[in-house]
């Protein structure tokens, strides 16, 4: 059979909610999509067993990973390894597909001769996810800066895979090997369309453990931000794009580190010398300073200073969390107020987005 979509689901524990996530790409879908479930670094057999008797639907099949690493990476590139598709999907064992999502985004890549749609994400159990926080009304021949694409880390949606099917997700880093992927995506040329109005992707909180929750030494959790910024796809966008980019790793993953890490006696000496140096390395790629808060910058200037006590750093980042507060709205320069990526525009495109 010829297929439409190959979908791909990592799943490293039999405990999870698979089945779900399978019968919802199954159901109510006309589209051949073929679910590819890998069982990552477990017994095949038990993967199967969670997910019964479609197991044995023609649509779906076990694949095997066994490599000893505990990251999505290795699955999620088995899974496109495999595909034979006219366009790839990678999808979480904890979540699950609106009904007629598929269809929908298949409908939409054939119509907008898109290479890549851009899934709406949802929460299963309430409003919609914010990102990427797009020009309003924007649905196709997105833009990666003016539509802020850096802001959706997750490949979640449909690929060509005539276009990118060389493309993989990073190996060797403990979180974030999606964002390489979805960098060399946004910031190729390709046609890109955002799934606005079409059923979207659910994300659940029923799951006991996610991956991306756990606790890891600074240098280890921001990894993927070194290996990005001096990679050569990286190094050759234009100096806005270079911005957009580093904009977002500091907005999201390196304050993101502080409010995860709340306990004062973890933040070593080792520790706050490691973000300061992640965090100067993501200040110096482009011209990030001019789009941040006055707040913002605050949190800046104690990350650069390894010696300030923990309590200053923890103040700081729930200070710049106040979104309401000026100083969380003001840029150091009037003149930068109204930038793209500045936080008066940012928070106007993100209360658009979670709008039905």
């Amino acid at each position: 059979m010829s297929w439409d979509v190959d979908l791909c689901i990592a799943a490293h524990d039999d405990a999870r909610p698979i089945r779900r996530a399978v019968e919802s790409v199954l159901d109510h879908t006309s589209a051949r999509v073929r679910v590819s479930v890998v069982a990552h670094n477990i017994d095949p057999a038990r993967i199967a067993a969670s997910i019964g008797d479609l197991a044995d639907h023609p649509a779906v099949r076990v694949l095997s990973l066994q490599d000893g690493i505990r990251s999505p990476a290795g699955p999620f590139n088995a899974g496109l390894d495999a595909a034979e598709a006219e366009f790839t999907a990678v999808m979480g064992s904890d979540d699950s597909l609106a009904p007629g999502a598929i269809d929908a985004w298949l409908a939409r890549a054939r119509r907008e001769d898109a290479d890549v749609v851009i899934a709406r994400l949802r929460h299963a159990a309430g409003g919609f996810i914010a990102t990427p926080p797009v020009r309003p009304l924007r649905t196709r021949s997105l833009d990666p800066v003016r539509d802020r694409l850096s802001y959706r880390s997750a490949p979640l949606g449909l690929v060509r895979r005539r276009r990118f099917g060389d493309v993989r997700f990073a190996e060797g880093v403990a979180v974030g090997e999606d964002v390489s992927y979805v960098t060399a995506l946004w910031f190729s040329g390709a046609r890109l369309s955002y799934a606005h109005g079409d059923p979207a992707y659910l994300v659940h909180d029923d799951a006991v453990e996610r991956t991306t929750l756990s606790t890891r030494p600074v240098r280890a959790e921001l990894a993927f931000i070194t290996h990005l910024l001096a990679s050569p796809t990286v190094i050759a966008l234009p100096a806005a794009a270079r911005t957009a980019i580093a904009v977002k790793l500091l907005r999201v993953h390196v304050f993101g580190v502080i409010v995860n890490r709340p306990d004062a006696a973890w933040w070593t000496v080792d520790e706050r010398e490691a973000l300061a140096e992640i965090a100067s390395t993501v200040r110096g790629t482009g011209d990030v300073d001019a789009s941040l808060s006055r707040n913002d910058l605050r949190l800046c200037a104690i990350i650069a200073d390894p010696a300030t006590g923990p309590n200053a750093l923890f103040d700081a980042s729930a200070a710049r969390r106040r979104f309401a507060h000026p100083d969380s709205i003001r840029t150091a320069r009037l003149t930068d107020l109204l930038r793209r990526d500045a936080p008066l525009r940012y928070a106007i495109a993100t209360v658009v987005q979670t709008r039905g």
